[in-house]
């Protein structure tokens, strides 16, 4: 369901859980401006569309001790189609691996990976990544301190496009 086919009530609940996906249904139909009960049918509606792939609480992870946060840069031997999906079923694998995504240009895939410390990294980045089959060179950079780490969409740049639209 492309955001054009949304109304803007369904464009707004996604906002609001997007920014508090703790709020009650109740709460959520207050801060829309309708009742309950259709409130969570376009909820239920939402999420049966995709567009609301899921509720998580947002953990600190230092506080858990997970001190390190690594970006690491692979280099895959060969890219053909099994060769990408055979990496991502593995960085799948992995739980230090938070984040996994292809890119274009002279790097194949960026890594996200927390770890409680320097060694545990260094025994995943020896033992597992740069072990892996196919994979050619890794880059690894240190995260030393985070500025901005919001997840989702900015609405109110898809509301001002949508405006431009209409």
């Amino acid at each position: 369901m492309p955001s054009s086919k949304l109304d803007p009530i369904d464009r707004q609940i996604l906002a609001e859980l997007q920014a508090d996906g703790r709020m009650t249904n109740v709460e959520l139909a207050r801060r829309v401006g309708i009742s309950a009960p259709p409130c969570l049918r376009r909820v239920r509606a939402l999420e049966e569309a995709g567009l609301i792939q899921g509720y998580h609480a947002d953990v600190n992870a230092r506080a858990l001790g997970f001190e390190v946060q690594v970006f690491a840069m692979v280099s895959l031997v060969r890219q053909a189609e099994a060769d990408l999906s055979a990496f991502e079923a593995l960085a799948r694998s992995w739980p230090l691996v938070r984040e996994c995504h292809m890119l274009n240009g002279e790097i194949d895939f960026i890594l996200k990976c927390v770890a409680p410390d320097l060694s545990t990294f260094q025994s995943f980045l020896t033992g597992k990544l740069t072990a892996a089959e196919n994979v050619a060179s890794v880059k690894t950079s240190l995260v030393i301190r985070g500025a901005k780490d919001v997840p989702g969409v900015p609405f109110d740049i898809l509301e001002a496009r949508l405006a431009m639209e209409a």
